[in-house]
């Protein structure tokens, strides 16, 4: 099957109960979901632009790629990490992709008219932050160009070619002590940044559902760039 096909049908599962969110610890973090305020990530694949894949391997149809951010790093909250286009849910939105789409303009510059939703996948607890974050799944039919809109919000707007993403030579364990305890979570080291946290973990489990992952070695281990 086609990428498209493949991110439709995992849509699809999603909408009847067969995302498997339960084999990740991500999905399942204790929280008190009744305070917690809802936000949306809009994880938008689409044609790659005229940056090539710097990976040869053929994981992955070569013009695949995703849209990300990396927030600037004068933000109080998770400042500098790479994340996809998002944020909270406001009153007026009329749903959660809406929310997603708002964002993701505002931030990116992107027309949302081009933008065709799939679905969404199952809400993320983040008690960090006391959000919880719908992924909001999208194909770029009708592409616009992207930059930074606001440099108070975000450093830099950049697509990364998905076949970078799953190169295992790209694929790395992130380490953070805080408090005694040590946090480990999947990362990429793609386009000079380092993804990880909740959209490295996001992404490692949908790459996973989409059964495009390639073994990678996990015993690598990074320190989380703060």
């Amino acid at each position: 099957m086609s990428a498209y096909a493949d991110l439709k049908a995992l849509a699809g599962r999603a909408r009847s109960g067969g995302f498997h969110a339960a084999r990740a610890a991500l999905w399942n973090s204790p929280m008190d979901r009744s305070k917690a305020r809802p936000a949306a990530v809009l994880m938008l694949f689409g044609a790659l632009d005229d940056v090539p894949a710097a990976s040869s391997k053929p994981l992955a149809a070569a013009e695949l790629d995703v849209l990300l951010i990396q927030r600037a790093a004068t933000l109080s909250n998770h400042p500098g990490q790479v994340a996809f286009p998002g944020g909270g849910v406001d009153p007026g939105d009329e749903s959660v992709q809406a929310a997603a789409l708002r964002e993701a303009e505002e931030e990116t510059g992107l027309d949302p008219a081009g933008v065709e939703i799939l679905g969404s996948l199952p809400e993320v607890p983040v008690p960090v932050s006391n959000f919880i974050v719908t992924p909001v799944l999208g194909w770029w039919a009708r592409q616009t160009p992207v930059d930074v809109v606001d440099y108070g919000e975000s450093a830099q707007v950049f697509r990364v070619p998905v076949r970078d993403l799953l190169d295992p030579d790209n694929r790395v364990t992130a380490t953070l002590t805080r408090n005694g305890r040590t946090y480990c979570g999947p990362a990429f080291t793609v386009n000079g940044v380092v993804v990880w946290g909740l959209t490295a973990g996001i992404l490692t489990h949908v790459l996973d559902e989409l059964g495009w992952s390639v073994p990678w070695d996990a015993s690598r281990k990074i320190p989380a760039p703060l």
